[in-house]
C-alpha cells in the first residue's frame, strides 16, 4: 500500500489561484491555438467576458495583430470594497507574423461564446531565385 502525505489547511481555491492563469504577468495574455489545414490556417482565441465591438484586428507589415479591450464599470448603488479582484479589466493584443501576402480582405473573422476565429489562408511568398551562375573549372 502506498502512502501520499496528506497536505495540511488545504484549499481548493488558493491552490487553483496559484496556477499561473491567475497571476499578473500572465492575466493579460490571450489563450490562442492555431491549427493547420491544407489550404488554411485558423487561429482560435480565447477572450471570455469581451464584446465583439471592443475587439480590433488588423494587418501591418506582414504582422496580424488583435487587440481586445474590456470597460466594465462598476454601476452598484451600494458600494462595497473587493476583498479579491482577479477579472481583468483593460487593453491586451497579441501579434502572429502572416506574411506580407496576406491582407485584410483575405482573413476571415468570427467571435462567439468568447472565442475569436480567424482563418487565414496559405499564401506562398513569392520570391525570385537567383540565377545560378558556375565556377569555371580551369
Amino acid at each position: 500500500m502506498m502512502m501520499i502525505p496528506r497536505r495540511r489547511d488545504f484549499d481548493l481555491f488558493d491552490e487553483m489561484f496559484r496556477d499561473p492563469f491567475f497571476n499578473e504577468g500572465e492575466s493579460k495574455l490571450m489563450k490562442t491555438d492555431i491549427k493547420e489545414k491544407k489550404d488554411k490556417y485558423i487561429i482560435d482565441i480565447d477572450l471570455p467576458g469581451y464584446e465583439k465591438e471592443g475587439i480590433k484586428i488588423e494587418i501591418q507589415d506582414g504582422y496580424l495583430t488583435v487587440h481586445a479591450s474590456i470597460n466594465k464599470e462598476e454601476n452598484d448603488e451600494e458600494k462595497g470594497k473587493y476583498v479579491r479582484k482577479e477579472r481583468y479589466v483593460g487593453e491586451c493584443s497579441r501579434n502572429f507574423y502572416v506574411g506580407d501576402n496576406i491582407k485584410e480582405e483575405d482573413v476571415k473573422a468570427k467571435f462567439k461564446n468568447g472565442t475569436l476565429t480567424l482563418e487565414i489562408p496559405k499564401k506562398e511568398e513569392r520570391k525570385e531565385l537567383p540565377e545560378k551562375k558556375y565556377i569555371p573549372i580551369e
